[in-house]
């Protein structure tokens, strides 16, 4: 029986999935021990591994088919852009994708006028503005502490996600518009899904079956 290989995005989304995993009798030895620094755990009776990988890269490994599915947020999945499989929303990792900024960027927004956006999500941003609020923005990229740019005038409003929105009250900042609701997705190789169709749907119902008693 061929080995079905599933990318966890490394951190807090990996744990709680490896959770659920569990839930429905799929593990892996040494995959919860949070000391080790293995990236790959592999169940060889029910023909199952798992390896941890960089959120960003989750997609990536999952459309060229180094892993057949992969558990990842749906700002990766938005942003990487890959072809694959969106097959289930897990629920958990909730945040949302939102345009923030001082009040007073406000009417930048409402006026349409062209502005600049600091973001980690270059595409998704370009995307909401472009085509759903048909405004011409220059997008700029950054890595870290994007609440900074408005502050400094870097930019009039950034493109980010937002938990809780604690850091932004601290700087200032609030939720202008929400561009998206973001939580971890299942995603599949396109050519996974059609050899292994019967054990990934398995999969899948069992997932989803393990989320609606939780939920119950």
């Amino acid at each position: 029986m061929r080995t079905i290989t599933i990318a966890l995005t490394k951190g807090r989304l990996a744990k709680k999935t490896l959770q659920l995993f569990d839930q429905i009798g799929i593990r892996a030895e040494g995959s919860t021990d949070d000391s080790t620094r293995k990236l790959i755990f592999e169940n060889e009776d029910l023909a199952v591994r798992f390896f941890m990988a960089k959120g960003p890269d989750v997609p990536t490994y999952v459309a060229y088919g180094a892993a057949d599915m992969g558990i990842v947020g749906r700002d990766t999945i938005l942003e990487e852009n890959r072809h694959l499989y969106e097959v289930l929303d897990l629920g958990y990792g909730k945040c949302r994708m939102c345009i923030c900024g001082p009040e007073s960027a406000r009417k930048y927004l409402d006026s349409g006028e062209q502005i600049r956006v600091a973001t980690k999500y270059p595409r998704i941003a370009k995307d909401y503005f472009l085509n759903r609020k048909h405004q011409t923005v220059e997008i700029v990229k950054l890595n870290g502490s994007i609440e900074l740019a408005p502050i400094v005038g870097l930019s009039e409003v950034i493109c980010d996600i937002v938990e809780t929105g604690s850091t932004l009250r601290e700087n200032g900042l609030q939720v202008l518009e929400e561009v998206c609701p973001i939580s971890a997705r299942v995603v599949v190789n396109q050519v996974s899904m059609k050899m292994e169709n019967e054990r990934i749907s398995e999969i899948i119902r069992q997932l989803k079956e393990a989320l609606e008693n939780e939920n119950n």
